[in-house]
């Protein structure tokens, strides 16, 4: 089963088969989803803006994120490869080139995500055996 908190831009998700967290928010031009604890998802109010979940959202581990801003040219990093198994609920985006591992992984170190890459290249060799 799993129980959802839906506002204006943003939607978060307790799944309680595996009794992880999640939470994405955004849309066309960036998109991010996380992991987030219970302590998030509680804290996250239905009245909340997309800017003031996402803030709270950003104390998670990054999973996904997909940049059109017209900055530059669009990407999407993947931090997590199982992100569409654990969030088959989430409305992905995807912008541009699919960053490569090894970026992914310095993406990671640059946004101090809660993520480690050394979890990441751990989980990758595994993968690849």
């Amino acid at each position: 089963m799993m129980l959802f908190k839906i506002g204006s831009g943003w939607k978060a998700c307790f799944d309680s088969d595996s009794g992880r967290y999640f939470g994405e928010y955004g849309g066309f031009r960036d998109y991010h989803l996380f992991e987030i604890t219970k302590e998030i998802f509680d804290r996250l109010d239905k009245k909340m803006t997309e800017s003031a979940a996402g803030s709270i959202m950003h104390e998670g581990r990054r999973m996904y994120m997909a940049v059109d801003d017209r900055c530059g040219p669009p990407y999407t990093i993947v931090f997590d490869d199982d992100y569409e198994k654990l969030c088959p609920w989430a409305d992905v985006a995807k912008s541009g080139k699919v960053w490569p591992d090894k970026l992914a992984d310095a993406a990671d170190k640059l946004f101090e995500s809660k993520n480690t890459t050394a979890n990441s290249e751990e989980k990758r060799e595994l993968k690849n055996k």
